[in-house]
């Protein structure tokens, strides 16, 4: 349906009037993202508390559904992007976050690690370089203060204050390391996301990479003992690459924890309807509940 500027403004305008408000939102609704703008100025030109609270919940249903939407085609497409994942996650709080920020920000991690690397570097070496970089430079580190804050699942938050949980940390080392194709994925530990360095050369064992941790390099014996402290069966899943979609799938659930924590349930239930995008019907969401 389209409609000229001065439709959607009288339009909008019908809001005022209790009697059909209910039925203008729907309609209003129906027309998308592309009428934000309208009622952003609405918004600013209203005295009315209650007008102000009905524009603000259409402009974020708004940008909800657009939203999912986006998250489906992502899905569909197969996940292929992990910043894109996460800056849609991002999105959710922030629907201004700019994903070309995310990348430069990104893009400038690997440019300095990349100016530090060596040919013919060993692993072990390399994984030093991306720990200086990130941790010594920039001094990511883990955020202990808060946290179950929602901002710990935030990536522009997050490279900004250089304060993260350990998915979000790992998610950035990734990113960069992806970048200088270095051989390093995400694994899905019980309440802990590590790192996986599996070296192209066969005489070189895989190892793996502690974010929360400042990049503390672990063994897979290191492994086999936290799942046994844990008490758990040790399983294939434990040791093994997960998939963009299994990490996006866990910041989601992160973030779920998170406003369940701050006592905001319809943030939470709002973000159960992102992750039940991502998550096939019927399958049980058994792997690592708690938050990391």
């Amino acid at each position: 349906m389209s409609m000229t500027n001065k439709e959607i403004k009288a339009l909008i305008s019908l809001l005022d009037d209790p009697e059909i408000a209910p039925q203008i939102q729907g309609t209003i609704q129906n027309l998308g993202e592309s009428i934000i703008p309208f009622l952003e100025e609405s918004w600013e030109e209203t005295l009315d508390p209650q007008q102000q609270q009905r524009l603000e919940d259409l402009i974020h249903n708004l940008q909800f559904d657009g939203l999912k939407q986006r998250l489906r085609v992502w899905r569909d497409t197969g996940g292929d992007s992990l910043l894109e994942g996460m800056w849609l996650l991002n999105s959710y709080q922030y629907p201004d976050a700019d994903f070309q920020a995310l990348n430069r920000a990104i893009e400038q991690l690997r440019f300095e690690a990349w100016t530090q690397m060596r040919p013919g570097m060993h692993p072990a070496d390399q994984v030093q370089v991306l720990n200086y970089v990130l941790f010594r430079t920039h001094k990511l580190a883990a955020n202990t203060q808060n946290f179950h804050s929602p901002a710990n699942s935030m990536l522009h938050l997050v490279l900004e204050t250089r304060r993260g949980n350990p998915l979000t940390l790992c998610v950035i080392y990734l990113l960069v390391a992806q970048r200088l194709m270095l051989p390093i994925y995400g694994v899905n530990l019980p309440n802990l996301f590590v790192l996986l360095f599996r070296p192209t050369n066969p005489n070189v064992e895989p190892f793996y990479i502690n974010c929360y941790n400042r990049g503390l390099i672990l063994s897979r014996t290191d492994i086999e003992h936290y799942i046994a402290q844990l008490n758990l069966t040790p399983n294939e899943v434990f040791f093994e690459p997960c998939s963009h979609l299994d990490i996006v799938r866990r910041a989601l659930r992160n973030l779920q924890l998170s406003f369940e924590k701050m006592q905001e349930p319809a943030k939470a239930g709002e973000v159960a309807e992102l992750l039940a995008i991502l998550t096939d019907e019927g399958e049980p969401l058994t792997d690592n509940e708690g938050e990391e």
